[in-house]
């Protein structure tokens, strides 16, 4: 789980500081700065993919050994908050909890440049390597040195790691001048934000028939989203709770959930309703994002971390209500740390008051481009003024943004 995550001049995220609990929602107007957290938390799953900078940043096609990478919207060229100039460099912070160990990791690097300018890890109050204190190398410099703390007296080896990619991953592959048991330390950090799961259905990829015919978890946008549910309903407990919850959260009666098989045995996604079979292809949008969410959270294989943007998309207004419950008791499970965006003011009138401090509001300032991201319980006098009117009302009236 993330705790804290600290991220300085990436995309209009100039400073900010946020402290993260299980459920998370982030709210505010289109263009807020929503999106850009999410995008920071993908450049920390890269990072613990392994990929170079310049990877992360703008994608990397499929290959032998691994899947098609996203980078993040804009690139390169808009990563920096200072519009990508030269010399312009990005630093993201994070401290977690894995086991009984916290941990902290922090990197900053050029995205210009596409390479590592600083890096740090201390695990379980132990540093094991750091780059403070070491002179920052010149721009076309091939390598960046840390200080390795081998837990031995004298003075620390310095150690050099290839700058286009960040230390983290190199030291997590082990060598003779480090202990392995500081490079499982590594490896156990690196998979923890690497964990992550964007989920963004396309409904073209649901529509679909899967290529896969079991799997354990689906695609970022859908991508065997068929698969995954006949997985599901080969187990009764796992299919009765999505079940449920898809009876709950559509307004039309739904009988059953399923798959159809194509002509070589691939999976197609379908719904009984009123005794009739609805597959994929005849189903709205709306319904098939639904499910898919929905199917999501019962993956036999979760995720450390899922982000989903503009969760209500799909789902009847009379049924936000049970979306909030899905969110709070999947999270409450404390397998996955969610991460969620919503403009929907009926989600904010179903959260609890305990929720507020893990609920963030985000506004762009319009002279300087920056966003700020608090959470409610840090905004001026929301405390008190929410105990008089609705959190709703708050948001849809736009308070919230004149008090920030």
């Amino acid at each position: 789980m993330l705790c804290r995550v600290i991220i300085k001049n990436f995309k209009s995220l100039s400073h900010v500081d946020v402290t993260l609990g299980r459920l998370n929602l982030f709210i505010g107007t289109n263009a807020s700065g929503k999106s850009n957290f999410l995008d920071a938390l993908r450049v920390l799953q890269g990072i613990g993919n392994g990929f170079t900078i310049s990877e992360i940043l703008d994608g990397k096609p499929r290959s032998a050994t691994s899947e098609v990478w996203e980078g993040i919207r804009g690139g390169s060229a808009r990563a920096c908050f200072d519009n990508g100039a030269e010399g312009g460099e990005v630093s993201i912070e994070v401290t977690g909890e894995g086991g009984r160990q916290p941990w902290e990791y922090a990197i900053g690097f050029s995205p210009h440049d596409g390479k590592v300018t600083q890096e740090r890890l201390r695990v379980d109050g132990r540093d094991i390597y750091t780059s403070d204190g070491i002179a920052k190398r010149r721009p076309g410099d091939p390598a960046i040195e840390v200080k390795y703390f081998q837990g031995t007296g004298g003075r620390p080896p310095h150690l050099p790691f290839d700058r286009t990619r960040p230390v983290l991953s190199q030291f997590a592959k082990g060598h003779d001048e480090w202990k392995r048991s500081d490079a499982e330390l590594a490896q156990r950090v690196a998979t923890q934000i690497a964990d992550t799961q964007r989920v963004d259905p396309h409904p073209a990829e649901l529509r679909d028939y899967s290529q896969a015919h079991q799997i354990r978890r689906m695609g970022e946008h859908g991508e065997n989203f068929a698969a995954l549910v006949r997985t599901l309903c080969q187990d009764s407990a796992a299919k009765d709770a999505y079940l449920t919850w898809l009876k709950q959260l559509r307004p039309a009666e739904v009988d059953d959930v399923g798959t159809l098989s194509g002509a070589v045995g691939e999976p197609l996604f379908m719904l009984k309703e009123g005794g009739k079979d609805f597959p994929a292809p005849v189903l709205s949008d709306g319904t098939l994002r639904f499910a898919a969410i929905t199917a999501a959270f019962f993956q036999p294989e979760m995720p450390g971390i899922m982000t989903l943007e503009e969760i209500e998309n799909g789902i009847h207004a009379s049924r936000v209500r049970l979306l909030v419950e899905l969110l709070r008791n999947r999270a409450a499970t404390g397998t996955t740390q969610i991460m969620a965006t919503t403009h929907s003011p009926i989600v904010l009138a179903w959260l609890r008051e305990a929720e507020h401090k893990t609920t963030f509001f985000c506004k762009r300032d319009e002279v300087t481009g920056e966003s700020k991201i608090r959470p409610l319980t840090e905004v001026p006098h929301f405390c008190d003024v929410v105990r008089k009117q609705p959190i709703s009302e708050l948001f849809a009236e736009g308070w919230l943004e004149a008090a920030l």
